[in-house]
């Protein structure tokens, strides 16, 4: 028997036994791939960590970002640092993040314009379906529209009313080109039946500024951003953008309530990472940004900006992502935007 079974084993091919060696070659290196990503996940991150902001400081992604950075450097003991690369409606920092090494060391924290940029820019400089890979997101806002304080519209009836008067004369403010807040108003217009003109900012910060001086007629400012003007008496709220209240400010209306009960459009930030970033890291920061939204100094600071925490596994925001491109691609097309 001994003899037959060694006489079978000398039959079998040369070309079998190297194709069994081939496969058993690439299922040790699989192994030692997968060894490696979960120990560099062990022990990430052993330095530094940065994330960088394609938008102005004070703008909504930078507000919730920092929040989160500081419970995540006090968790992981190591800094987290915010960096601010605006320009280009954020495609210049999203930029910087697609070029850095794949470590985790190095993260993008956007708005929801990740999802507009599509549906405005023909040719982006980076494929927003693989370039970067999805690892959370850190929290969900309504727009509020805002105009002057001692500005000639009262109610949303009001401006709807002067738009439609002077069509394609009165003007809004965007924080850019593409920005979430672009795209937000231009579906307000759609669904109101007014023509107004775009007048694109810098940033949040500097559409606030104009609005309130009354140079704009208003703004879809991200809540987080302008809830101190509003409490301040600095500018007026037409309502919020919500099917319901918000906590934060409970007097403000939304634009449902106010006759138009099918109106809902939403802010939202959220973390990336450039493709081939381990899995493994993306899993732990993905875990360790949800486990800091349970921090109650995280907690009160969203709560007191109008933020709501709504963790996501990576799976769950990827279809998130997806969907609000899906979305922002109509508004723009309806709109008749032209891809730049």
């Amino acid at each position: 028997m001994f003899t037959s079974y060694t006489q079978g084993l000398r039959s079998l091919s040369a070309s079998t036994l190297g194709q069994f060696g081939r496969i058993t070659l690439l299922a040790s290196l699989a192994i030692g791939v997968i060894g490696a990503n979960l120990a560099h996940a062990q022990n990430y991150p052993n330095r530094t960590v940065k994330m960088v902001v394609p938008l102005t400081t004070g703008s909504g992604a930078d507000i919730a970002g920092r929040v989160v950075a500081k419970s995540l450097s006090e968790s992981w003991k190591q800094s987290v640092i915010i960096e601010n690369r605006p320009g280009a409606g954020g495609l210049i920092g999203t930029g910087v993040v697609v070029s850095s090494e794949p470590d985790g060391y190095t993260l993008l924290v956007q708005s929801a314009s990740y999802a507009a940029n599509p549906a405005i820019y023909k040719k982006l400089p980076y494929d927003p379906l693989k370039s970067l890979v999805d690892v959370a997101i850190l929290g969900q806002t309504p727009y509020v529209m805002v105009t002057a304080a001692d500005g000639p519209y009262q109610t949303i009836r009001d401006l709807v009313i002067a738009a439609k008067s002077k069509p394609g004369e009165i003007t809004f403010a965007s924080a850019g080109v593409g920005s979430s807040t672009h795209l937000a108003a231009e579906y307000f217009n759609q669904v109101m039946g007014i023509k107004l003109i775009h007048v694109p900012y810098k940033g949040s910060p500097e559409a606030i500024q104009d609005t309130m001086s009354g140079r704009t007629a208003f703004y879809m400012a991200p809540l987080d951003t302008a809830i101190g003007q509003l409490k301040g008496g600095k500018l007026r709220a037409l309502g919020v953008t919500s099917k319901t209240r918000n906590a934060a400010i409970p007097d403000i209306a939304s634009v449902a309530e106010q006759g138009y009960p099918n109106f809902e459009i939403g802010l939202w930030f959220g973390v990336w990472a450039p493709a081939g970033t381990p899995n493994a890291i993306v899993k732990k920061i993905n875990t360790d940004i949800n486990q800091a939204m349970q921090d109650p100094e995280v907690k009160t600071a969203y709560e007191t900006k109008g933020i709501k925490a709504t963790p996501m596994s990576p799976a769950e925001f990827s279809k998130f992502v997806r969907e609000e491109m899906a979305k922002y691609q109509k508004i723009a097309k309806e709109a008749n935007i032209e891809p730049q």
